[in-house]
């Protein structure tokens, strides 16, 4: 059984195994070729580049262009500011060298100046002369002074009296100093209580001074609170425009209170000491302490 005619049948059988065996021992020669140094090297590149691909998705490309981006610009102001920098670092130098070249030029300019010359009319021969040799020129002689030192005005404004002395008046008319118009009846009115003591027609000059001193005064007041010469009725000429930009001139009386010790009433309030106040028709004044009033009126025009 199993046998051809020949008596061959198990010697093929083995044959056939031992092929097999062969193929198999040269397919595994065949995979240990394969798996060389070099082959297992080239095996992990694809493997890498593999990997590589996959990182390289949508996501993370926006990513590390946004992160380049920002590094871009990053660079590109840390550049601009250095420049800046630098350019105000130039700036100040440039600054600071003109600015020494202006001082060095104005030191020059100082010592090139004549020292004779102070405004003026030029040094005469002699003087030039003498700096030009190192002596020192003379000084030039003091001129007269012919201008006001107030010495007249008050030997001027000065009353002498019977007994010698002389009382030196606080106040001087201005400029401006006018007498009002005869169809302006300015009247002083002097009560005590309700009684009328005394009536001074103003328009009669230009100026009244009110005080104790007998010798200068025009209005004389004895209330020991009144100063000497206590303050001023004066009548100044001033003028305003009207609605029609004409200039309109007018004489008014104004008060001033000189200083005095316990000064002036104005309608029941004080006034401040060297200044004009106009006087308005029915206004009344009272002097220091005094229980006297003095009202000034404006008569009527007929």
């Amino acid at each position: 059984m199993g046998r051809d005619e020949h008596g061959h049948g198990d010697t093929r059988r083995r044959r056939d195994h031992d092929d097999d065996d062969n193929r198999r021992r040269d397919g595994r020669e065949h995979r240990s070729r394969r798996r060389s140094p070099g082959d297992d090297d080239h095996h992990r590149r694809r493997h890498r580049s593999r990997e590589r691909r996959r990182s390289r998705t949508p996501d993370s490309t926006s990513k590390s262009g946004r992160d380049s981006s920002s590094r871009h610009r990053d660079r590109s102001h840390d550049r601009d500011r250095q420049h800046r920098r630098t350019g105000d670092d130039r700036k100040h130098s440039s600054r600071r060298r003109q600015d020494g070249d202006r001082e060095e030029d104005r030191g020059k300019a100082v010592s090139r100046v004549s020292p004779v010359r102070r405004g003026g009319p030029l040094p005469s021969q002699e003087a030039s002369f003498a700096v030009t040799q190192g002596d020192e020129p003379e000084k030039p002689k003091e001129k007269a002074n012919f201008g006001n030192t107030g010495l007249l005005a008050a030997a001027s404004n000065s009353v002498t009296q019977a007994d010698g002395s002389s009382v030196t008046l606080k106040y001087h008319e201005p400029s401006e100093a006018r007498k009002p118009s005869p169809r302006d009846q300015w009247k002083l009115y002097i009560f005590k209580g309700e009684d009328i003591v005394d009536t001074v027609d103003l328009s009669a000059r230009s100026c009244w001074l009110i005080g104790r001193e007998m010798a200068v005064v025009d209005l004389p007041a004895e209330h020991p609170s009144i100063s000497k010469q206590h303050a001023v009725i004066q009548f100044r000429y001033t003028e305003r425009r009207n609605e029609f930009g004409d200039k309109i001139g007018k004489v008014k009386p104004y008060l001033i209170d000189l200083e005095s010790a316990n000064g002036t009433m104005l309608n029941n309030g004080k006034i401040q000491d060297s200044r004009y106040l106009e006087l308005r028709d029915k206004d009344m004044v009272q002097f220091g302490q005094s229980t006297r009033e003095y009202v000034i009126m404006l008569a009527p025009r007929e």
